[in-house]
């Protein structure tokens, strides 16, 4: 799983640095996976092979695949992976093509990065922080986020926006900074290479809404994706995807929809028991505050997942 994949900026505070890598690392990571006996497939292949369990001789396998939409995926990481001939997945949050969606982590990111101190008020109490320097705009960003996170969206995206206008953060301009629109997404699907894949409408944490709007959020994600680039789309991430985003409930509507797969962020490898659960398939997360092959080598080996799972294949509970 990646995000971001482009230059360093060699800004002091990035709080969001766990979602991109330079693509020198990205190059590193594909030749990496190869050395390490791994065969880089497309997730319709991935998904096939889980299907039957695997044949006699089938290499263990990856399928890279990307969040969101970011316009850097095309600058930086479409090139590396046409060097190697590895195909990849990009899931697309329609919000985010046609400017409608909030990158409510990026929001919070640059509000503090302007603000000088933060000062909000959260259920009836001052919530109050220095954000004078790095340091402090790092703990800042940490204390409201793990405040906000585990509550209700509603009131997350709230806040974020109320601090996003005392800064003067224009909020709908950072799809377009960051985002390819739907043009530039016809074009990068184009690539004999790419699958396309759905991210819902607006990126929500599905688990923390009614039926109604989650089975929206999904299903009509994928019509418009269909409907504007012009292919079928059989594959299906969760937005953040931890068990708090998405779960039974969730899985269940995936497999309502008839999709082929659908991924979330639970930590894992896949195995031939995951062909019961291709609507809740774990993945390994390319961190990048981690970026040194040796980190790389040891994610590969599944040793830290297997510690994670408590030695459990697997966990979609």
């Amino acid at each position: 799983m990646f995000h971001h994949v482009r230059p360093w900026g060699g800004q002091e505070f990035a709080p969001n640095r766990l979602l991109e890598i330079t693509p020198d690392f990205f190059e590193i990571v594909l030749q990496t996976v190869k050395e390490s006996g791994f065969q880089i497939v497309s997730l319709d292949e991935a998904v096939a092979r889980l299907g039957h369990g695997g044949r006699k001789g089938d290499k263990p396998f990856v399928a890279l695949t990307f969040d969101d939409g970011y316009r850097d995926n095309r600058d930086y990481a479409l090139p590396v992976m046409r060097r190697h001939n590895a195909p990849f997945t990009l899931f697309v949050t329609t919000g985010f093509a046609d400017r409608t969606g909030r990158l409510w982590w990026l929001e919070l990111e640059e509000a503090i990065r302007a603000l000088p101190r933060i000062s909000l008020d959260l259920d009836g109490r001052r919530f109050d922080l220095p954000a004078g320097d790095a340091a402090e705009k790092q703990a800042a960003f940490q204390s409201l986020y793990w405040m906000l996170r585990p509550g209700p969206e509603e009131r997350m995206l709230a806040a974020i926006a109320t601090l996003c206008q005392q800064a003067g953060i224009d909020t709908s301009a950072l799809a377009a900074r960051y985002c390819m629109d739907w043009d530039e997404l016809r074009a990068y699907a184009a690539d004999p290479l790419c699958t396309i894949g759905a991210h819902t409408l607006t990126h929500p944490m599905l688990a923390k809404h009614d039926e109604a709007f989650a089975r929206r959020e999904m299903a009509e994600s994928r019509t418009i994706i269909e409907r504007e680039l012009g292919r079928g789309v059989k594959h299906f991430a969760y937005p953040v995807g931890d068990p708090g985003s998405a779960g039974p409930r969730e899985f269940a509507m995936a497999a309502e929809m008839g999709l082929k797969s659908a991924l979330t962020t639970r930590p894992g490898m896949v195995f031939d028991e995951h062909a019961q659960h291709l609507l809740a398939l774990p993945r390994l997360s390319v961190n990048g505050t981690w970026q040194q092959k040796r980190y790389l080598e040891v994610l590969l080996s599944g040793a830290p997942f297997a510690l994670w799972n408590r030695g459990r294949k697997v966990n979609v509970g």
